[in-house]
């Protein structure tokens, strides 16, 4: 009895001794195991880290089954790192991998680079030629639009049927800086009795001819005017005149001459009031011509 005590007290117990070694080696073949998973981590992270950052395929693709596990079984190292922090014995974690902007890595050592003065020197001088490109069609076309040409819109029929209701024009402004107006021009001029208004007629007379208006005929010097563009029905039945134009002035009618206000109303304009030469219509397209 006594030696039993002896042996229940201090002996082996061969049922525990069974169940002490089973946990014995699954503790070591857990052991074994997680050495095992860590390994295959690292041994992708390094391939990541070494391959050309254009060709990685995404992360989760490389990764085997197990080691995705077990990058599961691991928030806190994830979570914990930072870009430029490592883990596990120096070498990039996979938080570090992800947060890392392939665009400024180098291909072979992936790791950033920074852009070198002559890159930045070459991008300011794009930007300030594509600037200077710029000002210069900006001035340009205010040199044309100023002293070259201008592009009118017809508003109104006192020019029907040469020239329609919303027609837009383009308007040669240099012409008569060098020459003079020719009876027949379409000429833009502004309205002499209120000179923020422009209008759009045809030069009939220049400075010293005599013009008279005879049942709606028109007499240049005495001499018919040959304005077949004017039809029949579009003709007035007024008289007016004879008078002579002054020195520097034009005499100006619209072609649709029962419809329209002009010298007959107002008197000739002078010659610094009138704007430029009707060249072309351009609109509508169907219409359009050159004069």
């Amino acid at each position: 009895m006594s030696a039993d005590s002896h042996s229940g007290a201090h002996g082996i117990d061969p049922i525990s001794e069974a169940h002490t070694y089973a946990a014995l080696v699954a503790e070591e073949q857990e052991r074994i195991e997680t050495s095992a998973r860590t390994a295959e981590m690292l041994a992708v992270s390094a391939a990541v880290a070494e391959a050309p950052v254009a060709d990685a395929p995404p992360l989760g693709t490389i990764l085997a089954p197990a080691a995705m596990a077990e990058t599961a079984r691991m928030p806190a190292i994830i979570a914990d790192s930072v870009p430029g922090s490592t883990s596990f014995a120096g070498t990039p974690a996979v938080a570090d991998l992800a947060l890392i902007d392939p665009m400024v890595l180098d291909p072979a050592t992936a790791t950033p680079v920074a852009a070198s003065p002559g890159a930045w020197n070459r991008i300011w001088r794009e930007i300030l030629s594509g600037v200077q490109t710029l000002v210069s069609a900006a001035v340009y076309a205010t040199l044309i639009v100023t002293f070259g040409v201008q592009v009118a819109r017809v508003d109104g029929l006192s020019m029907a049927p040469t020239l329609e209701d919303h027609d837009r024009l383009i308007v040669n402004k240099l012409v008569y800086e060098i020459g003079e107006p020719l009876p027949g021009d379409i000429v833009m001029l502004y309205y002499p009795l209120n000179p923020e208004k422009m209008f759009v007629k045809r030069v009939i007379a220049r400075e010293g001819d005599t013009v008279r208006i005879v049942d709606g005929r028109v007499y240049v010097n005495d001499v018919p005017l040959h304005d077949d563009y004017v039809p029949a029905e579009f003709r007035s039945h007024d008289d007016w005149g004879p008078q002579v134009i002054q020195q520097g002035y034009y005499f100006v009618m619209g072609d649709h001459r029962n419809n329209s206000s002009d010298s007959r109303h107002w008197g000739p304009v002078p010659k610094k009031y009138i704007v430029g030469k009707v060249k072309v219509r351009w609109w509508p397209l169907q219409d359009a011509r050159i004069f």
